[in-house]
């Protein structure tokens, strides 16, 4: 049984940091600010894009074609000073063609590498369920270790190295959808939605208007500020009582007859790691259970996989989870 004090820790109100923090919080408000511009209405997909890449992962985008992944994607990395790749996955594209390929050069007897194009900051992997298997998995080494082998010579990637891959919804899912232990490669998976309406309205005015020009994002958060937040989510503090309320959430996945599937430890490790970074872009300098919560739908939904004696999906499997399972234990 809790103690009345452990009630009132773990029930605690968000507290400002130092600050330092109050310095990273408006940095990382000025970039949700300007990918606002041109994304209309979806602060709540921007932030959890940004506390995907502070959290050194990497995300999966899965929706309708024409929603604004390839805006999105483009948008953060001008807003952070990366270098912006887009690659068209398609049925016959093959792993040279993201890694690269040494070519003969007769003039100087030799073979000189020509890099693919993994060799970048911010890579849009644009429908990734088209390719086959084969092409998919040539990008888990770089996602994983960030390097990528080419003809048995390992070669680093630049830094930051952030994927952000695309694909259709289960119903247009292409020819090889992701299997199960690719998704889990992926710290966080979004969907975008259909725009509010007043955002689409917006959107409608400056379709052709002059004003659109001086929209465009511009950069607001520098190398070594990225790194400088990617440090500041090391030092967030996780209370036992907090640690106590990820374990609950933990094994109710992998005890609830519902859950065919629970979190894996990597699972479980990327949501305190998402909640800890969550912590960071509003102001704090330990997680509380909202931070948990917030993040949870985008950490967990597709890692978990329903029995099949539940109807749901893995959102609907995430609900039940901040249903059913207290912040507070019994």
């Amino acid at each position: 049984m809790e103690t009345e004090q452990q009630v009132v820790d773990i029930k605690r109100a968000p507290v400002a940091a130092g600050g330092g923090a109050k310095n990273l919080q408006g940095l990382i408000d000025a970039a949700v600010a300007e990918v606002g511009k041109i994304l209309l209405g979806k602060e709540p997909q921007i932030r959890l894009a940004l506390c995907c890449l502070f959290a050194r992962g990497h995300l999966l985008i899965e929706d309708l074609p024409g929603m604004g992944k390839t805006t999105l994607s483009h948008a953060l990395a001008t807003v952070l000073g990366l270098s912006w790749t887009r690659v068209q996955f398609t049925s016959d594209l093959l792993p040279a063609d993201i890694l690269g390929v040494s070519v003969y050069d007769a003039k100087d007897a030799s073979f000189t590498f020509h890099a693919g194009p993994v060799f970048t900051q911010l890579l849009l992997a644009d429908e990734i369920n088209r390719a086959t298997p084969r092409t998919q998995s040539a990008l888990l080494e770089a996602m994983a270790e960030g390097q990528a082998t080419v003809e048995g010579e390992t070669r680093a990637l630049p830094q930051p190295f952030f994927v952000i891959a695309t694909q259709n919804p289960a119903h247009q899912s292409g020819t090889y959808p992701l299997p199960e232990s690719q998704l889990d490669r992926f710290l966080m998976r979004l969907e975008l939605g259909y725009p509010h309406p007043k955002a689409e309205r917006e959107m409608f005015q400056r379709r052709h208007s002059a004003a659109l020009e001086i929209r465009q994002p511009s950069q607001c958060i520098d190398l070594e500020q990225l790194e400088t937040i990617r440090l500041a989510v090391s030092k967030v503090h996780a209370s036992e009582n907090l640690l106590d309320y990820l374990q609950r959430l933990v094994a109710y996945t992998r005890q609830s007859p519902a859950f065919e599937v629970g979190l894996s430890p990597r699972g479980a490790l990327a949501l305190l790691d998402c909640a800890k970074t969550w912590a960071v872009m509003h102001n704090r300098g330990h997680v509380v259970p909202e931070d948990v919560q917030m993040v949870l739908h985008s950490v967990a939904s597709h890692r978990l996989i329903p029995s099949g004696d539940y109807a749901g999906d893995g959102d609907a499997l995430v609900d039940l989870l901040q249903r059913d399972v207290d912040v507070v234990g019994s």
